[in-house]
């Protein structure tokens, strides 16, 4: 009888742990795409395409001019706008200075979606 229970047990510790793991990770989400201003992006949520995007990503981007910078940041990923908080706001500016490439470039942006998609930033890395 002891044999017939060495399966459960096992399966029931390892869905525990797959369990701690998730909650270790607080709900981190990663989305890959181009870091557009709120300005512009609100045009191209209209059009129901994010092809414009990638001229506004990166050091010669729109996204750095003053006024669209002021209307704050978000990514383009999965055919949506995932806008950012203050924290991210500040780590989008930070990575479109630093980018190796002029336009077109795509970040990888970690952190947790809200019910409406805005996106509280933990993290911002560019894609090469």
């Amino acid at each position: 009888m002891k044999k017939n229970l060495i399966i459960p047990i096992f399966a029931l510790l390892v869905a525990l742990s797959m369990i701690v793991v998730a909650l270790a990770q607080g709900g981190a989400t990663s989305l890959s795409g181009p870091i557009v201003d709120q300005m512009c992006a609100g045009g191209m949520v209209k059009k129901g395409s994010h092809a414009g995007a990638a001229g506004h990503s990166g050091k010669a981007g729109c996204a750095l001019k003053e006024a669209c910078a002021k209307s704050g940041f978000g990514v383009f990923a999965d055919g949506k706008f995932h806008k950012f908080d203050t924290k991210g706001n500040e780590l989008a500016k930070s990575a479109l200075e630093k980018s190796s490439k002029d336009s077109g470039v795509n970040f990888k942006v970690t952190g947790k979606l809200d019910t409406e998609g805005n996106m509280a930033v933990t993290s911002i890395e560019e894609v090469k």
